[in-house]
């Protein structure tokens, strides 16, 4: 199965305004690791950009807010095959390993990534009980 980001949810509620404190030097890791594509950006009020992979959309902006302490759960399909695909371009970072989480009684596996600027991203498969 080819892995694919199907659903995204901002931990902050809004996954278009992911706070990065440099949208330049935070592009690269976006395309090149995590595979998203350039579709949009946006100078004022601030640096913004719009990002696409599969069928979700993210955006990063330099508005103020705190990287740490914000990113985005993505539900996926082909878990184990976008893990393997991410580990062959963190450029010899690790990812979590793939673990267990119960969300609602649901279980489902899933692995974190947090990238250069700070943010977290939440990658999950639902799994069939």
């Amino acid at each position: 199965m080819t892995p694919a980001l199907t659903k995204a949810f901002g931990y902050q509620g809004n996954p278009m305004t992911l706070p990065v404190p440099n949208l330049e030097a935070a592009l690269p890791f976006y395309q090149s690791v995590l595979g998203f594509s350039l579709v949009s950006r946006a100078a004022t009020p601030h640096p913004a950009a719009v990002l696409t992979r599969d069928a979700v959309q993210i955006g990063l902006a330099e508005n103020g807010g705190d990287p740490t302490q914000d990113g985005c759960a993505f539900q996926v399909t082909g878990l184990e095959r976008l893990f393997t695909e991410l580990q062959s371009r963190m450029m010899g970072k690790q990812l979590s390993p793939i673990d267990t989480e119960h969300r609602d009684g649901i279980p489902w596996n899933v692995f974190y990534v947090v990238a250069p600027d700070g943010l977290c991203f939440w990658f999950g498969e639902r799994q069939v009980p």
